[in-house]
């Protein structure tokens, strides 16, 4: 992750989700793991150890997630979705002619929609997102794609993020 601050959108659904999330990986999450490696560690040789390496491995990943979730919740602007105008905002969704192909998608942070949701989500920042960011109903443009082939887009529709 990076260390810019960019402020990201979350539903106050989200924002609950997420600092719910953040309390149990910081909590009970946390001392389950610390007590998992201290009985790892007292079965003897660390080098061989499975269960230790198992363990602080998914203690990295607990933090790493807590040190995610803080950054982005303490820097999310939390409120209702953007009504749609017709424009393209982050946490609208858009449905647009992606290379010839339809695609409906959530812009903003794969947060806001949660692990439950079936909509795709891609952020503003990415190369879509910053392409069609702004556009209206009707209009065209092209990004470059990270294979750097250049991907032609139209907006066809823009609507409310209902959650």
């Amino acid at each position: 992750m990076s260390d810019t601050t960019a402020t990201t959108w979350l539903t106050q659904e989200s924002y609950d989700r997420l600092k719910a999330e953040l309390e149990e990986l910081s909590g009970p999450a946390r001392a389950d793991i610390a007590k998992k490696i201290e009985a790892a560690r007292e079965e003897g040789d660390l080098k061989e150890n499975g269960g230790y390496h198992a363990a602080k491995d998914e203690q990295g990943h607990i933090e790493a997630r807590i040190r995610q979730l803080t950054q982005l919740l303490r820097n999310a602007t939390v409120g209702e979705a953007p009504e749609s105008h017709g424009v393209v905002e982050v946490g609208t969704v858009v449905t647009a002619t992606i290379a010839g192909d339809e695609s409906t998608f959530l812009l903003g942070s794969r947060e806001i929609a949660g692990d439950d949701s079936d909509i795709d989500v891609y952020p503003e920042s990415s190369p879509l997102g910053q392409a069609i960011l702004g556009l209206k109903i009707g209009d065209s443009t092209t990004y470059t794609a990270p294979n750097g082939r250049e991907i032609a887009v139209a907006v066809t529709k823009v609507d409310t993020y209902k959650g």
